[in-house]
């Protein structure tokens, strides 16, 4: 005997998250199939308005409803600044420091060549284009402590050397192999005041 075809349906959509198995999204998908109709569906409106209403800032790249984002449109931030982070969740976890007052630049992953990601599968381009535009003094390079953040960070690094930028690192506040999500803000708020000038 086998599942109700919308059953199988829904463990095999379930399985294509990252964590989860087959036996984790058979108990999900059963756990969904006993709550009242109108939770189930209020879970499905939740992931429609994601992949409908969410979007990336056409200044930053970050996700947001509205372009330009709210921190974009802040008058308030010094965009003379600007923070270079991984993932829209990097930059969240800077802002939860309260330690900066710049605007940001989100690449949406790092270089991987091994995965086939290229600068061109990255907003670096855009980064360049932003800086050669003019008003940028200081570029500071989040990207995680990782060997493909450190990789990602040198690329950039010399690619906005001939802009006249000042191009910063970011401290190493943060443990080798960790990432901004799971630091603390205090972790995030020493990194970013330790950052150091990189040179050619």
């Amino acid at each position: 005997m086998t599942y109700a075809e919308p059953i199988l349906r829904l463990i095999q959509e379930l399985t294509r998250l990252p964590g989860i198995g087959e036996k984790t999204a058979e108990r999900l998908a059963f756990h969904l199939l006993a709550q009242p109709k109108e939770d189930g569906l209020r879970l499905a409106e939740a992931v429609r308005d994601l992949k409908e209403k969410v979007k990336s800032c056409g200044a930053c790249y970050n996700i947001t409803e509205v372009d330009p984002c709210a921190i974009c449109s802040d008058a308030r931030r010094d965009r003379e600044v600007v923070c270079v982070v991984e993932h829209g969740k990097d930059l969240w976890a800077i802002e939860k420091s309260g330690a900066y007052r710049g605007v940001y630049h989100v690449l949406h992953g790092h270089l991987s060549p091994l995965d086939g990601v290229g600068p061109e599968n990255l907003t670096v381009g855009r980064l360049e284009e932003r800086v050669r535009s003019g008003g940028v003094k200081e570029v500071i390079l989040a990207t995680n402590p990782t060997a493909e953040g450190d990789a990602t960070a040198f690329y950039i690094q010399k690619a906005l050397a001939p802009l006249g930028a000042r191009v910063t690192r970011i401290a190493r506040g943060l443990p080798a192999g960790s990432s901004f999500e799971y630091a603390s803000r205090t972790i995030v708020s020493d990194a970013l005041k330790g950052r150091r000038e990189l040179s050619p």
